[in-house]
């Protein structure tokens, strides 16, 4: 007998959800149904309990509107001050975000979580201020009306006649870790409000006329008590769930919003929202784009506008695109198992009675899914204008003036055939003018061409001519028959024109958008590329755009279009802010939104390498959903642009430390080398006189005393060259110009060579003509000296070694010729650089070594500091080597003979 049992696992969801409050305060809300329950007065006495109990308490904001139970609970409590903002001429206190988070308490109260913030604020909201506080870590009390939750907007208007303006997202009350009810029944709070302890006596009497009537107030609190008790469910669900508790989980459902451009959205964005969290079923809001349909900007706003009231309302946001909007909706509601769908009530009895209703086309194509009709307002002012003139807003004067010149050209060219073609028709010659219209113009300059032509047709063509009478049946049916046929014509045409231009539109966006990552994929620096992006995000957008990026500490201003050095204090809050926080801040966000500029963060997968600033102008509109995308996607790339820039950065960076690695180490091995012989020659030396000298005769101490000179002379000379190569290399090589006799120094390098035991033959050929040259002395005896030393070193002793000079009009000559083995071609290349040694057939004239394989970089470095150059080349049958110094001249200049 074999048993199978299923371990129950918890739900990855709400472990992750509950790993995500890891870090961050925990949030208690105060909910009551109407003002005067007792809200606040519950929170401070739970608050008291708290600090009794040894809990640091602060209150950070309280609103006592002047209750003296209030103010006594509030005695023994700390009170952050409140912070002073200058508004319409008027200081007005609020609350202190910056001294809260500086304080971290352990509990902070802050009253009135739906109250708006005075213009000037951090963010325009208090919820805002508080889920601030959250991430810091700081546990947070707050109070709240039902009234004030944005998914009951339209239900307390609808109750009290009253639109409540300040509200709170359902998502920020959702995320509440606990809930407390403040319950109060409505004889009570009327007998409190008489009793002058919610409002003064004459603004109580106003109160009770209008909201703080009994029918109201008991309506309130039954959807404070539902919203508590839904809350409280979901949050039992959620540890359920956490916990691998099992229980009887039903099928879902899943709920589907329709947004369109009308005034009712936000009426069906809430009640779905409302629909959604009784049956506790996650929903989304979608909006269907028609292909070529290029929707007013004010359409396109209430579409933005709603769509951005769902996403804060915790929906799920798509955008779809189809010609057939009932199946395109009903393709997606199957494919994401929506089981209803919630959509405004259609306005037009005519379209009602036609079936052309979205509503009534989605309730005979659905079977399996139910539809909600939300009434819509019905509020004049509230709806978007119908009028026919709106529907011109794409059409001019002008081409209505070109449709009636169609036309007319049209009656001519008819007439014209008619005298010399007999015709029975020639209505085609007029469908042309339409065509011509809607090409051209659009649909309704072609509509009005149609109709133009419809008389101009009868009354030139139809007889009897000249008047509008129609005598043949047959006649008015094939008029009739044309008008037709021109209507659905200029409409076809016109949209395929619409279609054309808004295929071509984007054709244009796609190739700016291609040529713009091209453009930066080219750029090294971040610099430039902000340089770029600024100038094409100005030139995308048409507003004036800056790109900031962090260097140090803060952020600098590295590029702005139209150019602007300076951004005032407030705009770098929000783009400071933009960039700590990761989100976008300034214009239409949560953030410092009474700033003209949106700064939106430039960040990739890792990173957030600046920010973009794009200035909200006084007579334009508000970036809309597509202009939103496409400053996304241009922000993208230029993150992605400085990425890559970085990334070149760390890549130079990590080659030049291999690099400097590889030169450390060579240089540690040549001096460890280098230097150890000489002095294991000097300490050999001098041990030598010391332990044996009253023995040693005067002969072998003074060999000694003349080895230990030669070797400590050795030492010298390669310390000399180690700091000459450090001066050159960090530019602080400093030349005393002077003119010099080159012949001098030749002649002064060849005798310190043979004092130093050079057994080749040295010659000095020198001609008459060689003008003297403006240089360092010391630096060129020290540059030649390096070379002749070389040819010492690497020569046979038998080699001859020759220096001598020429001159032309543009430099003077220094050449060393030998006749030894020669360089390497390989070696050629790259003999002047830094610690290469050449590879020469012939072995060191020296028990020193070769040195550290700086003498003839040096020499480089000594020639270009002079303006001049150093080269080097095989004499004959590649054998030989001949070193040329050359010094430039100034033709201006008259140059004395040597």
């Amino acid at each position: 007998m074999s048993t199978s049992a299923t371990t129950a696992r918890a739900s990855p969801d709400a472990l992750l959800a509950l790993a995500s409050k890891e870090g961050r305060g925990r949030l208690k809300v105060f909910v009551g149904a109407a003002p005067g329950v007792g809200k606040t007065y519950a929170m401070l006495a739970a608050a008291r309990s708290e600090q009794s109990g040894g809990r640091d308490v602060v209150a950070g904001l309280i609103e006592t509107h002047g209750r003296l139970e209030t103010e006594q609970l509030l005695q023994g409590l700390e009170q952050l001050p409140r912070r002073p903002i200058v508004y319409r001429n008027r200081v007005i206190g609020e609350f202190d975000l910056d001294g809260a988070l500086a304080r971290r308490p352990g509990l902070l109260l802050v009253d009135e979580y739906a109250h708006t913030n005075v213009p000037g604020s951090r963010h325009p909201k208090r919820w805002q201020d508080i889920d601030e506080l959250l991430a810091a870590g700081i546990d947070v009390w707050t109070t709240l009306n039902i009234q004030h939750l944005e998914s009951l907007n339209d239900v307390v208007l609808k109750i009290s006649k009253v639109r409540v303006r300040e509200t709170v997202p359902d998502t920020a009350f959702d995320r509440a870790d606990e809930i407390v009810l403040v319950d109060l029944p409505p004889d009570e709070l009327l007998k409190r409000l008489a009793q002058g302890k919610v409002y003064v006596q004459d603004t109580a009497a106003r109160a009770v006329e209008s909201f703080f009537k009994p029918q109201n107030l008991t309506a309130l609190r039954e959807l404070a008590l539902r919203r508590a008790a839904e809350r409280v469910d979901a949050a039992l669900v959620e540890r359920m769930q956490a916990q691998a508790i099992e229980g009887p989980w039903a099928a879902g459902e899943r709920i589907l919003a329709c947004v369109g451009p009308d005034a009712g959205s936000p009426g069906v964005v809430r009640n779905a929202k409302r629909l959604a969290d009784l049956m506790d079923a996650p929903w989304i809001a979608v909006t269907v784009e028609r292909p070529g349909v290029n929707l007013p900007t004010a359409a396109r706003q209430q579409i933005d506008a709603a769509l951005k009231l769902a996403e804060s309302l915790g929906a799920e946001i798509h955008t779809l695109t189809g010609a057939d909007l009932p199946d395109e909706l009903l393709r997606f509601a199957r494919f994401e198992n929506v089981t209803q769908i919630v959509i405004g009530r259609p306005g037009s009895a005519w379209r009602r009675l036609l079936s052309r209703s979205l509503p009534l086309q989605l309730l005979q194509r659905s079977t399996d899914i139910a539809i909600h009709l939300v009434p819509t307002q019905s509020d004049a002012a509230e709806r978007p204008s119908r009028s026919l003139a709106a529907r011109f807003d794409a059409s001019t004067p002008a081409h209505f003036l070109y449709a009636a010149v169609a036309v007319t050209g049209a009656t001519l060219v008819g007439k014209a055939i008619g005298q010399m073609i007999p015709t029975a028709n020639l209505s085609v010659v007029f469908l042309m003018a339409v065509l011509f219209s809607a090409v051209k113009s659009g649909v309704w300059p072609a509509i009005f061409a149609s109709v133009l032509s419809f008389f101009a047709y009868n009354f030139f063509f139809i007889a009897p001519l000249y008047t509008f009478t129609i005598a043949e049946p047959y006649e008015l049916l094939a008029l009739l028959v044309y008008l037709v046929v021109a209507f659905v014509a200029a409409t076809l045409a016109g949209r395929l024109r619409e279609q054309a231009r808004i295929s071509a539109g984007r054709v244009r966006a796609m190739r700016r958008l291609y040529e713009f990552t091209r453009r930066l994929s080219g750029l090294a620096t971040s610099d430039q590329i902000a340089e770029g992006a600024a100038s094409e995000i100005h030139a995308s957008l048409g507003r004036p755009v800056m790109v900031l990026l962090p260097r140090g500490d803060d952020l600098v201003l590295a590029a702005a279009w139209p150019p602007e050095d300076t951004l005032d204090e407030a705009a770098m809050t929000a783009a400071r802010w933009a960039l700590t926080h990761n989100e976008p801040a300034g214009f239409e966000t949560g953030t410092l939104p009474i700033v003209p500029w949106r700064f939106v963060p430039a960040r990739t997968s890792s990173t957030t390498y600046g920010v973009i600033g794009v200035m909200q102008q006084k007579d334009s509109a508000a970036l809309d959903a597509e202009a939103q995308a496409l400053l996304d996607t241009l922000t993208e790339q230029t993150a992605a642009a400085l990425e890559r820039a970085a990334l070149t950065r760390d890549m130079v960076s990590a080659r030049t430390a291999t690099e400097t690695e590889r030169v450390r180490n060579t240089l540690l091995a040549s001096i460890s080398h280098d230097f150890r012989t000489p002095l294991s020659s000097i300490l050999g030396s001098a041990t030598s006189l010391s332990t044996y000298g009253d023995k040693l005769g005067e002969a072998a101490t003074r060999d000694l005393l003349a080895n230990i000179r030669e070797e400590a002379e050795g030492l010298d000379e390669m310390v000399r060259n180690l700091l000459s190569i450090t001066r050159i290399e960090s530019g602080a090589l400093e030349l005393r110009r002077d003119w010099v006799d080159l012949r001098e120094i030749a002649a002064r390098v060849i005798e310190a060579a043979r004092r130093r035991g050079a057994t080749q033959r040295l010659e000095l050929a020198w001609p008459a003509d060689i003008p003297l040259v403006q240089a360092d002395a010391a630096l060129v005896e020290q540059a030649l000296g390096n070379i002749v030393a070389n040819a010492v070193t690497y020569t046979p002793p038998t080699a001859h070694i020759v220096v001598d000079a020429a001159a032309d009009e543009a430099a003077v000559h220094l050449r060393v010729t030998d006749n030894g083995p020669g360089i390497a071609a390989a070696d050629l290349p790259h003999i002047f650089d830094r610690f290469v040694r050449g590879a020469r057939d012939a072995a060191p004239t020296s028990d020193r070594g070769q040195g550290v394989g700086l003498g003839l970089a040096i020499t480089k470095g000594i020639m270009e500091a002079h303006g001049g150059t150093v080269s080097a080349s095989l004499v004959a049958d590649g054998r030989g080597t001949r070193f040329v110094l050359s010094f430039m001249r100034d033709p201006t200049q008259e140059t004395p003979q040597s």
